[in-house]
């Protein structure tokens, strides 16, 4: 599966802003799909990901409440809108995908195996 990320901007602390990954191929329902991001001089961390059928949502800590992850299969598409953005916020956000494991039951968490090029969020203060 092929992902292209697009939405990544400059904004002021408090904005907005939506990302989206468009991926190729016919069985992008079957991936689960989400995101990670890079901050300058650390190491790439998770931030969210959503079941294949959409039923379930994964999401690290610090951007509970105000990132909200959601897909559309029609459109092999998967957004992430950020709201509340601090400028802790500002990494490289890249969209990345592994293959829907059939349950969600709290024992599985997602390790990606595919990623996109990255989009660049910069939030001031």
């Amino acid at each position: 599966v092929q992902l292209q990320a697009s939405g990544g901007g400059s904004v002021q602390a408090g904005g907005s802003l939506r990302l989206s990954c468009a991926a190729s191929g016919r069985t992008f329902s079957s991936y689960v799909m989400g995101w990670s991001r890079q901050a300058p001089g650390k190491e790439r961390e998770f931030v969210a990901g959503i079941s294949s059928n959409a039923g379930t949502t994964y999401y690290e800590e610090s951007v509970k409440g105000r990132f909200t992850i959601s897909r559309d299969n029609a459109k092999n598409t998967v957004y992430l809108q950020m709201t509340g953005l601090t400028p802790e916020d500002t990494a490289v956000y890249h969209c990345a995908a592994v293959l829907d494991p059939g349950y969600h039951d709290g024992s599985w968490y997602p390790e990606w195996e595919y990623w996109g090029q990255g989009t660049l969020v910069t939030v001031s203060s």
